[in-house]
C-alpha cells in the first residue's frame, strides 16, 4: 500500500541521516589521523609565527602534548563520564575528537595568517573562539546523543577542550607573560555562554515532539541512535508503549500432526514491524524458534491478512503472543482427511485453497504485481462465505511475494473475494482423503539480516493428497523482487512437484539496516538466485523424505490487552527524527550565530 512505502521510505531516509555511524574509521586510523592533526597541525601552528629553534621545540612539545590530553580524555570519557553510554566507545570518542580538531584548527590557521600580518593576538583570540565552537560542538552531540544526564554530557563536553588549552596557554605565556591574565575572564564565561547555547539550540529542537507526542525530539532521537548504532531495543519501545494502544489480537494455528507435531502454521494478525529488532519485527523467527523449541516439528509464520496497524510495541508484548501460542495447543483436535490443491487466478489475483477437515485453508498472491497488504476486511467475507459452506474454520495467508518499483495499486475487494468463493466452490467439490506431511528448515549461512533473509531461513511443507505433491515454501524476509515467485514455482515443478506456492513472513527485522529507498532488500534483490533455488530445492527434497501420514487441526486464539501502534503513528515518530534536523537547520544560524557575536565582542573589548 501507498503508506507502506512511505513508511519504508521514510525509515530509508532515517538511515542514510545516521549512515555514517555505521562507517567509522578503524581505531588505529583514529589514532593515526588524530596524531597528524595535533602534533603536525596543532603543535606547528605555533612554528609559522616564531620560526626558531627555540619556537620548533615548543611546537613538538605542545602538539605532542594535544595528543596525549587528547587520547587520554577520549579514553577517560568513555571509561568513566560516559561508562553508561552504550554509544560513546574510545572508537567514537576518538572520531568526534578528530572531527573537533578539524575545525579548531581551521580557527588556528585562520589565526596564524592574520597573525602574521596583524600581530600575535590575532592567534590567540581566534585559537580561543576556536575553543568555543569545539565546546559547542560537543555539547550539542552530548546533549542530543547521550543518555548520560546534564551534569556529565556537559563536564565531558568542556573538560577535554579546557585541557587541550593548557599547552597553548605555556606557550602564548612564553612569549607574553600578561596573556593569560588578559584571557582568564573568557576562560571564565565562555564555557557558560557554549553551554547555554547549546542548551537552548537542543530545547528548540525538542519542543516539536513535546507538541506533537509530549516527548522531546531529543529524547526520541537518543532512542533511535541506540538502536540504530549499537541495536538497543529498550530506549525506543519506552516510546512504543507510552504511545500504543490497548487492543486483543488473533492467531491462527494449522497444525499437522502424527501422534506428535509435524509442521505448525502459526497466522498472527499482528503486524512484524516496524523495523530492525523493534516491537513485533522479530515475532516470526521468535514464534518459530520457541514453538519447534516446546513442541517439536517445524513451525512457519506467513502473513495473515492486515495493514500495519498491529505492530507490537515492544518484546513484553511478544512474549504475550508467544506464551499464549505455546499454551493453547493442547486445545487442538484433529482430522486426517484432506481435499487436493487448486489454484483460482483471474489474470491478476490469484487464490490457492485446500480443505484439511473442516478447515478450508486459503492463500492470496497478485504475483507477478506487488503484492503488499490486501484488505483487511477480506477476512470477515470469506469467514461467512466459508460458514455457509459448512467449514468450521478457515486459515487465510497473505503470499506477500512479488514487489515491482513501481507504485502500488491496490486491488479490489470484490477481485480477491470472487477468486476465493471460486477456490472454495472448487474445493468443496473435490473427494478429501488421506493425506501425508513432511518438513524441513534450511539456514542459508550465506544470506544475512543485509541480504533481506530473516533468522527462520526458508521452510518447507510437503502435503501429499493421493498422487498429487504440493509444497509450501515459507521465506522468513520482507517480500521478494517480482518474478522470483514465478522461477520457484517453475523449478519446483520440474523437481517434481505438482503444485507449490511461496510465501514471505514479511518480517521488517531486514528493515533499516541498508542504505536505499526502502530501507531493506526484498528475497532475491540482493543474492545468488540460483543459490536460494538450490536451498529451496534442498528444503523441498528434505521434506519430502519424510513424509508421514498426519491429521490436520486448526485453532484460532485471540490473545487479550497487547499494546500495539499503528503504522501512521511509527510514521510520524520516524518524520519527527527527521522534522528535528529540519527544524535544526532553521534555528543553528540565529542561535550560534549571536553566541559566535557575542564571544567576538567579548574578546574585542579584552
Amino acid at each position: 500500500m501507498a503508506n507502506s512505502q512511505s513508511m519504508n521510505q521514510s525509515m530509508g531516509k532515517a538511515v542514510r541521516h545516521y549512515s555514517s555511524l555505521f562507517s567509522l574509521p578503524s581505531l588505529k586510523s583514529a589514532l593515526l589521523i588524530l596524531a597528524v592533526l595535533c602534533i603536525c597541525f596543532g603543535g606547528f601552528s605555533t612554528l609559522v609565527l616564531y620560526p626558531s629553534i627555540i619556537g620548533l621545540v615548543y611546537s613538538f612539545a605542545v602538539g605532542v602534548s594535544l595528543f596525549a590530553i587528547t587520547l587520554l580524555f577520549d579514553y577517560g570519557n568513555s571509561r568513566l563520564l560516559l561508562r553508561k553510554d552504550p554509544i560513546f566507545t574510545i572508537r567514537r570518542s576518538m572520531v568526534l575528537s578528530f572531527v573537533c580538531w578539524i575545525i579548531w584548527l581551521f580557527f588556528i590557521g585562520v589565526g596564524v595568517f592574520f597573525g602574521v600580518l596583524f600581530g600575535f593576538s590575532w592567534w590567540t583570540k581566534l585559537c580561543l573562539l576556536g575553543f568555543c565552537a569545539v565546546l559547542t560542538l560537543r555539547a550539542v552531540v552530548f546533549f542530543s546523543t547521550s543518555s548520560v544526564g546534564f551534569v556529565r554530557a556537559a563536564t565531558a563536553s568542556v573538560l577535554e577542550p579546557a585541557v587541550c588549552l593548557i599547552p597553548f596557554l605555556f606557550s602564548w605565556g612564553a612569549i607574553n607573560n600578561a596573556i593569560i591574565i588578559e584571557v582568564l575572564p573568557f576562560l571564565l564565561v565562555a564555557p557558560i555562554l557554549s553551554l547555554a547555547f547549546s542548551f537552548l539550540f537542543v530545547s528548540l529542537i525538542d519542543r516539536q515532539g513535546r507538541k506533537f507526542y509530549g516527548i522531546p525530539s531529543m529524547e526520541l532521537f537518543k532512542a533511535f541512535m541506540q538502536n540504530w548504532v549499537v541495536g538497543l531495543n529498550d530506549p525506543i519501545e519506552r516510546h512504543l508503549e507510552q504511545l500504543g494502544e490497548v487492543e486483543n489480537v488473533g492467531v491462527s494455528i494449522l497444525m499437522f500432526a502424527t501422534s506428535k507435531p509435524k509442521a505448525t502454521m502459526i497466522i498472527p494478525t499482528i503486524h512484524p514491524g516496524p523495523f530492525k529488532n523493534i516491537g513485533s519485527s522479530l515475532l516470526p523467527s521468535m514464534l518459530k524458534r520457541e514453538f519447534e523449541r516446546e513442541h517439536g516439528g517445524q513451525a512457519c509464520v506467513p502473513l495473515g491478512l492486515m495493514g500495519h496497524e498491529l505492530d507490537l510495541t515492544s518484546q513484553r508484548q511478544n512474549r504475550k503472543v508467544v506464551d499464549k501460542v505455546l499454551s493453547s495447543v493442547r486445545l487442538l483436535t484433529f482430522s486426517d482427511k484432506a481435499t487436493p490443491f487448486i489454484r483460482v487466478s483471474d489474470g491478476v489475483a490469484t487464490a490457492n485453497c485446500q480443505i484439511f477437515g473442516k478447515t478450508a485453508f486459503l492463500s492470496f498472491t497478485l504475483a507477478p504485481k506487488t503484492t503488499e497488504d490486501l484488505p483487511q476486511e477480506l477476512s470477515s467475507i470469506i469467514q461467512e462465505e466459508a460458514t455457509k459452506m459448512g467449514y468450521d474454520s478457515v486459515v487465510l495467508v497473505n503470499a506477500h511475494n512479488s514487489i515491482l518499483d513501481e507504485p502500488y495499486t491496490q486491488v479490489s475487494l470484490e477481485m480477491l473475494r470472487d477468486v476465493a468463493s471460486k477456490a472454495l466452490v472448487q474445493s468443496s467439490s473435490l473427494a478429501a482423503e488421506p493425506f501425508a506431511v513432511g518438513a524441513a528448515t534450511v539456514h542459508p549461512p550465506e544470506f544475512s539480516l543485509k541480504d533481506g533473509m530473516g533468522q527462520g531461513g526458508i521452510t518447507a511443507i510437503v502435503v501429499k493428497v493421493a498422487q498429487q505433491r504440493n509444497v509450501y515454501v515459507v521465506i522468513d524476509s520482507n517480500n521478494m523482487v517480482s518474478g522470483l515467485r514465478e522461477r520457484i514455482i517453475s523449478d519446483l515443478t520440474d523437481f517434481g512437484f505438482d503444485n507449490s506456492e511461496v510465501f514471505t513472513t514479511d518480517t521488517h527485522a531486514v528493515s533499516a539496516v541498508v542504505l536505499g529507498k526502502r530501507g531493506y532488500h526484498p528475497m532475491g534483490e540482493a543474492i545468488d538466485r540460483d543459490l536460494l533455488l538450490k536451498y529451496i530445492k534442498g528444503g523441498a527434497s528434505k521434506a519430502l523424505e519424510n513424509l508421514e501420514a498426519c491429521k490436520a487441526s486448526c485453532l484460532s486464539i485471540i490473545v487479550p490487552e497487547v499494546h500495539v501502534i499503528g503504522q501512521e503513528k511509527i510514521y510520524s515518530l520516524s518524520t519527527l527524527v527527521d522534522l528535528a534536523i529540519k527544524r535544526a537547520k532553521q534555528v543553528v544560524v540565529p542561535v550560534f550565530g549571536f553566541e559566535g557575536l557575542l564571544l567576538a565582542l567579548f574578546l574585542y573589548v579584552l
